[in-house]
């Protein structure tokens, strides 16, 4: 049975260190961790989580989008666990979006990313994965790979006046 993970929120230590490398992927706390990781990201109607946000500092996170409360229009595609994840090119164009996070509860901003990236990643099994990402799940990539590194959305916003809370992005974005 897969564990639903406490996710830790701002102001936790963990969030704001350098994630560390995985060595075996096949080890079963990995693999346990990817499969809690699945079920906890589900339950938190999130479109991503990153190991960090359930206290296990490792380079590890999971892109899973799809319609949900609170991201309505985003796009489906399995979950998929990325491991030892990293960009490896990407565009020059930055586009600014809405993000929250699972980490900081009741916030949403605008936080600019690049459109489309290259990245390369090991799958769970083990493999090594290549691929181009462009607009939303790029984006949910970059927002995972940031925690990897201690940082958070927040961190990368341009303006303060680009923060609002999650309820008025319900209602001024979400139901507009």
């Amino acid at each position: 049975m897969n564990e639903l993970a406490p996710i830790i929120q701002l102001g936790n230590p963990i969030l704001r260190q350098k994630a560390a490398w995985v060595e075996n992927i096949q080890d079963e706390r990995i693999q346990k961790l990817i499969e809690d990781l699945i079920a906890t990201v589900a339950k938190a109607n999130g479109v991503g989580i990153a190991a960090p946000q359930v206290a296990q500092s490792y380079r590890l996170f999971i892109v899973a989008s799809r319609p949900n409360a609170r991201y309505p229009n985003a796009p489906e595609m399995e979950p998929t666990a990325m491991i030892n994840p990293k960009i490896v090119a990407h565009s020059s164009e930055l586009v600014k979006d809405w993000e929250g996070c699972l980490s900081v509860p009741g916030i949403r901003a605008l936080v600019p990313r690049y459109k489309s990236i290259e990245v390369e990643y090991t799958d769970y099994q083990g493999n090594l994965q290549r691929q181009e990402l462009t607009d939303f799940i790029a984006r949910i990539f970059q927002h995972e790979s940031d925690h990897l590194e201690g940082i958070v959305f927040v961190d990368r916003i341009e303006n303060t006046l680009d923060m609002i809370t999650e309820q008025e992005y319900q209602q001024q974005i979400v139901n507009k």
